[in-house]
């Protein structure tokens, strides 16, 4: 066994350590005294064993993409890869779902009393609704918001009542949209692997991509979707400072980043993943200058409408040490939530995390190499910022996927592909068949 795999293992040994802890001490803490909130730490989840409808297909997706996934991205042509991996993707998240059943896996997940669809029919005059919006985030106010609502600018909620307005209401038609557009964040990750660094580590990066054990927590919860949103932005970015098309690409991935803020307060912080492209890719001011006119839009028709995002997010503040944040203790859940990032990007990425981090050095031997890695560390960072905000304990398995994305492309630094890709079959399995998780 050569040194760097050996050193994989530690890694990855590691990190099955840190989530042990979690349990263990998580579960101790809970027991004691309830302040965790969750059922299983450090994941909001319930131990029940079970299988469901979408286990065999889930099996067999798994067993597909570790025995044809690597010889498949590396000799597809590049457009008909990026349509097998959002597929093979969907076709993943899809039967993880359904492990769970069509009700409780998909159609029932957005509709409880916490989630957005119970505050779509308050939104019949959408200008009134977002004028009164912030009226109704604190506990205690009339009519208050549920928690998700409440916790998140309206850009989040509308969605869910456009797609009410157009005909697809309901939790069925709600779960499918976010896992349909959730599984497209894959592809704007190879995208901009592509562009900042080469199309071979991208290649090698795209069975990664698809067999995530974030897929669980994609299928189905809305930060899925803001993840797709999120990661389109980027990879339009990366495109405009290319030089690809930088006017358009350039505009439209401002229009992207203005209308994550509005999906979630905390993806502000998915400006440090856009720092470290534009760091990387060129030192061109008119791709900046289209992305930052685009950007402008969606504050612009908000606070039109009468939802001040500054307000909303002060507010959130207070609402949030009302709930279970002022309960949860910081002291538990600033390291409990890596072990919950370690679940959600897999062991292979925390081995491919430790070889990314050496090719930040100011001469590598590759530049390709270097500019995935400074992606790959920017993700990092801004997932550790949101992690000691303290604004983020618990549910980070969820809330962080946005970010998690952005770490999954250091696997292609892996050797030994196929072992790596079945450990992370096997924990994603391991995760939907034994806890029933809350999204």
């Amino acid at each position: 066994m050569n040194r760097d795999l050996l050193r994989d293992l530690y890694a990855a040994v590691c990190a099955a350590l840190l989530v042990l802890a979690a349990v263990l001490v998580g579960t101790a803490i809970q027991h004691r005294d309830g302040s965790l909130r969750v059922g299983w730490p450090p994941l909001l989840a319930s131990w029940d064993p079970h299988v469901g409808p979408g286990t065999p297909a889930a099996v067999v997706v798994a067993a597909a993409m570790v025995a044809y996934g690597p010889s498949l991205a590396a000799r597809l042509p590049w457009r008909p890869l990026l349509l097998t991996v959002w597929g093979a993707g969907m076709a993943w998240t899809w039967s993880l779902a359904l492990v769970d059943g069509w009700h409780r896996g998909v159609a029932g997940q957005l509709t409880t009393r916490n989630e957005y669809l119970p505050a779509v029919g308050r939104f019949h005059d959408i200008p009134a609704a977002l004028r009164d919006f912030t009226r109704h985030i604190l506990i205690g106010s009339p009519d208050s918001w549920g928690a998700h609502v409440a916790g998140h600018p309206p850009g989040a909620t509308l969605t869910f009542v456009l797609l009410d307005r157009i005909g697809l209401g309901g939790g069925g038609w709600a779960g499918t949209w976010c896992i349909t557009v959730g599984t497209t964040a894959a592809v704007a990750v190879l995208v901009a692997v592509r562009t900042l660094a080469d199309e071979s580590l991208a290649r090698r990066a795209a069975p990664f991509l698809v067999l995530a054990p974030a897929a669980v927590w994609v299928g189905t919860s809305a930060d899925g979707y803001f993840a797709a949103v999120a990661a389109w932005a980027v990879a339009l970015l990366a495109l405009a400072v290319r030089g690809v098309r930088p006017g358009l690409n350039g505009f439209c991935s401002g229009l992207l980043f203005g209308l994550t803020v509005y999906l979630s307060y905390g993806l502000t912080l998915i400006a440090v993943v856009a720092g470290a492209v534009v760091w990387a890719g060129s030192s061109r001011r008119r791709p900046l200058l289209f992305a930052l006119a685009g950007f402008v839009v969606v504050p612009a028709v908000f606070t039109a409408l009468g939802f001040e995002w500054w307000e909303g997010y002060r507010i959130l503040v207070t609402r949030y040490y009302q709930g279970a944040g002022g309960v949860r203790p910081y002291g538990y859940w600033v390291w409990a939530n890596l072990a919950c990032t370690v679940l959600i990007v897999g062991p292979a990425t925390v081995a491919g995390v430790r070889r990314a981090v050496p090719r930040l050095r100011p001469a590598p031997p590759n530049r390709a190499d270097r500019r995935l890695g400074l992606l790959v560390a920017a993700a990092l960072l801004a997932l550790l910022v949101a992690d000691l905000s303290g604004m983020s304990k618990a549910e980070t398995e969820r809330i962080w996927l946005p970010f998690a994305v952005w770490l999954l492309p250091a696997c292609a630094f892996l050797t030994g592909v196929r072992g790596w890709l079945v450990g992370q079959a096997v924990l994603a399995l391991l995760i939907n068949h034994l806890l029933i998780t809350g999204w």
